[in-house]
């Protein structure tokens, strides 16, 4: 996926997933000049951000 693509899922601005890659909080490949996300990354961040905090 494009960080558009990624954006648009998420429902987040690009620059957010920008930071998220950056931030090695979403796995993601560099080729040439962009990125790429591979879907199951997208699932997992999902899936860690909505699990509760464990206390």
């Amino acid at each position: 996926m494009t960080i558009a693509e990624v954006a648009q899922v998420l429902r987040v601005s690009k620059m957010t997933v920008y930071r998220l890659v950056h931030a090695h909080a979403l796995a993601a490949m560099r080729f040439g000049n962009s990125y790429r996300i591979p879907e199951d990354a997208v699932e997992e961040y999902v899936r860690k951000a909505a699990a509760p905090a464990v206390s």
